[in-house]
């Protein structure tokens, strides 16, 4: 029970990645605020954790509304009298090649990825710096160190997370809060589901290797969040072993 006595806010908890890191962060002994917009997904998260003796509470938050974002925060705050942990985990993946012009596509994915991201970090700050202390974990992707098509554009997010994530550090080392960013390779998760373009949703479906699976980049996390304070691990790059 490394994480007793922490309070640990997850983004997009209600599935994939989001829904495996509430429950490793529970696990840990943390009390986890579990947000995401499907309040179905997260009523059946609750129950679980719950069963499993963890202190839980949900809340429906759409990241790319600010009030909702800091209105997150706030409430894991009053509620709980503190956070501990942000793991920035909504996002979206909508590839396509820029000539196809998917506009759509790529405003909700810098909504989402970058600026939802921000939104609920920036509450999270103030109260960290507030209490001295605080971890930020945001969930990048390898495509944030490189950029090939059809991921320009998601690349062109998760670029801007990471050099978001690399200023911010240096911002609030004073006040002892960490910033960990943790890149994934290919992972199964809903995410391709979701992607506009039928020939890249195919393309991907049909890719032949074992991917990541949630727990993975969920154990990562929890190997992040649990080190002494004085150690800040910066970064955490996560590929699959068959993945090129």
């Amino acid at each position: 029970m490394r994480l007793d006595g922490k309070v640990a806010v997850v983004t997009g908890a209600s599935s994939g990645i989001g829904e495996a890191t509430a429950e490793a962060l529970a696990a840990e002994g943390a009390t986890v605020v579990a947000a995401a917009r499907r309040e179905e997904r997260l009523e059946s998260l609750r129950r679980r954790l719950e069963e499993s003796g963890a202190r839980v509470l949900t809340a429906r938050c759409d990241v790319t509304d600010e009030d909702q974002a800091h209105e997150l925060i706030r409430t894991a705050r009053e509620e709980f009298g503190r956070v501990d942990i942000l793991v920035n985990n909504a996002g979206v993946m909508l590839p396509s090649k820029v000539e196809k012009g998917f506009s759509d596509d790529w405003r909700k994915m810098f909504d989402v990825n970058v600026l939802g991201l921000l939104y609920a970090t920036d509450a999270a700050v103030e109260v960290m710096k507030e209490q001295g202390s605080g971890h930020i974990v945001n969930v990048s992707s390898v495509a944030g160190r490189v950029s090939r098509p059809p991921f320009g554009v998601y690349s062109g997010s998760k670029y801007a997370v990471n050099a978001i994530s690399e200023s911010l550090r240096s911002e609030v080392v004073e006040y002892g809060i960490r910033v960990t960013i943790v890149e994934p390779g290919a992972v199964v998760t809903e995410l391709t589901d979701h992607i506009t373009d039928a020939e890249v949703r195919e393309a991907l479906s049909g890719e032949e290797f074992e991917k990541l699976r949630s727990e993975d980049i969920a154990n990562a996390i929890s190997y992040a969040v649990t080190q002494p304070q004085r150690v800040n691990v910066n970064e955490i790059l996560i590929m699959p072993t068959e993945q090129a």
